[in-house]
């Protein structure tokens, strides 16, 4: 029923490329898995996500052929990048197979994967050869116990450090997310900048945002981008902001005078709402329009009832159109009513 009041609508609803707020949409991050092998505190905690927390069953994950419709059916929206996220992506079987597949839809599409790092070393050259252009790794410390506290794992940082020197190496490009949370990981601020600022790896330092209903978030614990900021010129020397900021882009760019730059995502002091430009679909295909989304938009069900690519469209459309999150600004304003979507479900 549903794909035949979609095939009524076929020629009556234009391409709009733009949201109520004039934004575009142009990237698009799907989360392949919700499943991920850390524990971290601020995105899934482990008294939450124990032995017996119950994942998606594989009926309700997207397949990759899922997958594969949805970015063809995208991009004539003006669709320029993909995103895979998880949970952690690299835990799904045969990931380089759905890079590649996702490749031949587009060769100037940019594809990049967000990484916990973990599995990365294992990975990098075949990823690069399936046709990925980026990889993001979230990091938030070097220090060894740090990195267990806060993951809730085993895994070494300097087996992290090894992947993402992997990774560089076969000439995909690399970045590192470091979440600075308050009386957790502020004394790695310096440690995280020296170590890549000498591998030439771009780091961006994210402010801890209030994703999720997981974890109950305290304001108290935010450092502000310009306090990280701070602490690394005392350090370091003088940063300066790079001038061709461009639109969409959530990271506010600095550099040093020998040109390495670090990027700084401040949601909390520096709302980017206004240019944001993403899409999110979860693991069990749903469309998410905001990050701090509390609904999403079912897609996977239309797709199991033999949806097409101009279905898919025509209905991407119907939500895009309609588009008026900016729940960054105004999040001290609003009250939250129901649960928000949990990051791991949707990549961050």
């Amino acid at each position: 029923m549903l794909v035949k009041q979609l095939n009524n609508l076929k020629g009556t609803v234009s391409i709009m490329q733009e949201d109520s707020y004039g934004r575009p949409l142009k990237d698009l991050r799907i989360s392949i898995t919700d499943r991920c092998n850390f524990r971290c505190n601020y995105c899934m905690p482990p008294d939450e996500f124990g032995p017996g927390h119950k994942f998606l069953p594989k009926s309700d994950i997207l397949s990759f052929e899922d997958i594969v419709l949805l970015v063809k059916a995208m991009l004539p929206l003006g669709l320029e990048k993909v995103r895979i996220t998880g949970g952690e992506p690299l835990l799904r079987k045969d990931i380089t197979n759905l890079i590649a597949m996702i490749r031949q839809c587009g060769p100037k599409l940019d594809i990049a994967l967000t990484t916990n790092g973990s599995l990365l070393a294992r990975f990098a050259s075949k990823l690069k050869q399936a046709g990925l252009d980026r990889v993001t790794v979230s990091l938030d410390g070097i220090d060894e116990q740090i990195v267990k506290r806060i993951s809730n794992s085993n895994v070494s940082p300097n087996d992290i450090i090894s992947g993402i020197q992997a990774a560089a190496e076969t000439g995909l490009r690399v970045k590192v997310n470091t979440v600075i949370i308050k009386n957790y990981n502020e004394n790695q601020i310096i440690p995280i900048t020296s170590i890549f600022r000498k591998m030439n790896v771009v780091v961006r330092f994210i402010e801890y945002m209030d994703v999720g209903g997981t974890k109950d978030w305290d304001p108290s614990q935010v450092v502000f981008g310009d306090d990280i900021r701070s602490v690394i010129a005392s350090k370091f020397g003088k940063l300066q902001a790079v001038e061709d900021q461009k639109y969409g882009q959530v990271a506010n760019r600095w550099a040093f005078d020998d040109g390495y730059e670090i990027g700084f995502i401040e949601s909390i002091s520096k709302p980017f709402c206004k240019s944001c430009t993403r899409a999110r679909i979860s693991a069990n295909g749903r469309l998410y329009t905001c990050l701090f989304s509390e609904r999403g938009h079912d897609l996977k069900s239309m797709m199991n009832m033999g949806a097409d690519e101009e279905d898919l469209r025509v209905a991407v459309l119907s939500v895009w159109g309609k588009r008026a999150d900016r729940y960054s600004e105004i999040r001290h304003q609003r009250k939250q009513t129901t649960r928000p979507v949990e990051m791991h479900f949707i990549g961050g």
